[in-house]
Formats: structure tokens, C-alpha cells, sequence
């Protein structure tokens, strides 16, 4: 499982247009599941999203997680995220899960973060979207739950 955290002053996603999910202060995740992805890559990519600290201290330095500064969450399913660009100039998208297990982790993530009453939005499960944002510092981190990076 991979995702790309961005710790944003405000996020949406929109679908034709129309807006189906946005935050003011927190961050955005951009989430994609492998094929080969189990409960255990969910539970680290969870844990460690949400322990993340990367909000900034009254130092300025980033020792804050976001439920330090009752931040919100944007989870946006991105499978492209599991693209292999090592051969050729085409990726690849083989290594991404099918999307019905694809979709039940995106879920069980979406779930696990309102059951920590954190507010969360979300885009649609396999929908073409447009994601919005100001990217605050601007501040970007890589996870891979195999650990690669």
C-alpha cells in the first residue's frame, strides 16, 4: 500500500464539477493498494499516517500530528500510485489491487479515521476527480507500507 500525505490549509475533490468532499486545515491522502496488500499494510499505513508529525510546534518545528491541531482528513483513492514507470515511458498499473479489494481498504481507511472522530472526506471510489489544494510549507510525504521508501 502506498500513499502520498500532503499536509494542506485546504483540499477539495470535485466530480463533474460539483464538490463531494472538502477540508480546511489538515491533510490530504492520496491512498493505492497493491494486489498483494494485506491487513497488515493497512494497519501501518493507518498508524503512521495518523501519528505523523507534521504540523508545525509553537517553535516552528514540526512535532505536531493532526490530532495535535484538530486537523481534518481528504482520503482520494489514486491507484496510479502502484504504477510501475521503470520499463519503457508506459506504466504500468499490473502491481494495483482489483478494485473489490481495492475498494474494501479504501473503506476500512475512510472508517478507521471517522471512528477516531477525526473529520474525514473522501472522493469516489473509481470516479474521475479533480483534486484541489494549498499545499502548507509545502510539506509531502512518500509511505509504502513494503517499506521501500
Amino acid at each position: 500500500m502506498r500513499a502520498v500525505i500532503q499536509r494542506v490549509k485546504c483540499a477539495s475533490v470535485k466530480i463533474d464539477n460539483e464538490i463531494v468532499g472538502q477540508i480546511d486545515k489538515g491533510i490530504l491522502i492520496l491512498l493505492g493498494v497493491a494486489e498483494e496488500d494485506k491487513d497488515t499494510d493497512l494497519d501501518y499505513i493507518f498508524d503512521k499516517t495518523i501519528g505523523l508529525r507534521i504540523f508545525e510546534d509553537e517553535e516552528g518545528k514540526m512535532n505536531k500530528s493532526l490530532s495535535d491541531v484538530d486537523g481534518s482528513i481528504l482520503v482520494v483513492s489514486q491507484f496510479t500510485l502502484q504504477g510501475d514507470a521503470r520499463r519503457g515511458r508506459r506504466p504500468s498499473f499490473t502491481g494495483a489491487a482489483r478494485p473489490e479489494k481495492a475498494i474494501s481498504y479504501y473503506e476500512e481507511f475512510i472508517k478507521r479515521c471517522k471512528d477516531l472522530k477525526i473529520y474525514t472526506q473522501s472522493g469516489v471510489f473509481g470516479a474521475d476527480m479533480q483534486v484541489e489544494l494549498c499545499n502548507d510549507g509545502p510539506v509531502t510525504i512518500l509511505l509504502d507500507s513494503t517499506k521501500l521508501f
